[in-house]
C-alpha cells in the first residue's frame, strides 16, 4: 500500500498505519478469529471436555457455563491481558508485554491450560510473522523462542492486533468470540449441541462479550486472573483422562 499524492511517490505506508483506515483491521480480524487459522485455538475445548466427562453439564446448561467463562475466566484474564499487550506494542514497550506474559501464564493454574495456552500462542506468532510481515510479532516470536517470554495465546494476540492496527476494543471483542466459536465447536464434537443450536449460543454469548469486553479495557495488570474454579478441577481431571479429543 502506498502514499497519495503529493507524498514521496512509492513509499510503502507502514503496515500499522495503513491498516488503522479502512476495512484493515476488520479484515485483520476476520481472518485471525477464522476457524481455519491454523494456531491451535480450535483444538481445545476450554475445559468443556472436563465437564462432559464427569456428567456436569447437558445441552441446557452449556449457555450458562460459556457465559461464566467469558464473565469470570477468560475475561478478566486473557480478554485483560490481550488489551494490555495491545496497548504495550503500541506504545513500543515490548519489555511491558513480557510483564504481562508471565502474569497471565503465572495465573493459570492447570498444566494442561498452561501448555494449550503457550503452544497456541507460538503457533499464532509464527504465523502470524509471516502472515502479516510486522517487526513487532517477528521480534516477540524470536522473545519467546529464547524463552524471554512464555509467549500465552491472548498476549501474542494483542501483539499482533496492535501491530497490524486493530483498533483494541476491536482486538479484544474479536478474540472473545473466536473463544466462544472455539467453545461451540468443541460442543458440537461432543454432541452437546447442533449446528443450528450453536449459533443461537453465539448470539446469544454476545451480551456476555460486550460486559466482558468492557471490563476488560478497564482493567490493570494486577487484576489480570481467573476465578473459575470448577473449570481449573475438571481441566486437571481431563489431563488424566484415557481417552480425550481436545488438547484441554
Amino acid at each position: 500500500m502506498y502514499r497519495n499524492e503529493g507524498d514521496t511517490a512509492g513509499e510503502p505506508v507502514p503496515a500499522m498505519t495503513a491498516a488503522g483506515t479502512g476495512p484493515g483491521p476488520l479484515l485483520v480480524s476476520l481472518q485471525l478469529t477464522d476457524s481455519a487459522f491454523p494456531s491451535g485455538f480450535y483444538t481445545l475445548s476450554h475445559s468443556l471436555e472436563g465437564f462432559a466427562q464427569a456428567g456436569a453439564v447437558d445441552p441446557a446448561a452449556v449457555p450458562l457455563l460459556l457465559r461464566d467463562l467469558l464473565l469470570h475466566g477468560v475475561g478478566p484474564a486473557d480478554a485483560t491481558a490481550l488489551a494490555l499487550a495491545h496497548r504495550a506494542t503500541a506504545a513500543g514497550d515490548p519489555a511491558a508485554v513480557v510483564r504481562i506474559d508471565e502474569h497471565l501464564f503465572a495465573t493459570k493454574l492447570g498444566r494442561e491450560m498452561r501448555q494449550a495456552a503457550t503452544r497456541t500462542g507460538r503457533q499464532l506468532l509464527d504465523l502470524g510473522q509471516e502472515v502479516f510481515d510486522r517487526p513487532e510479532i517477528g521480534d516477540y516470536f524470536d522473545r519467546v523462542v529464547r524463552r524471554e517470554a512464555p509467549g500465552t495465546q491472548a498476549v501474542a494476540a494483542g501483539v499482533i492486533y496492535a501491530a497490524t492496527g486493530v483498533p483494541v476494543r476491536q482486538a479484544v471483542t474479536s478474540d472473545l468470540f473466536a473463544f466462544c466459536v472455539s467453545f461451540a465447536g468443541a460442543a458440537l464434537r461432543l454432541r452437546l449441541t447442533d449446528h443450528r443450536s450453536a449459533q443461537t449460543l453465539l448470539r446469544g454469548a454476545a451480551p456476555a462479550i460486550e460486559e466482558a469486553v468492557e471490563a476488560a479495557l478497564r482493567r490493570e495488570l494486577d487484576d489480570v486472573g481467573a476465578t473459575v474454579f470448577a473449570s481449573d478441577i475438571m481441566s486437571g481431571r481431563h489431563e488424566r483422562a484415557e481417552a480425550r479429543l481436545f488438547a484441554s
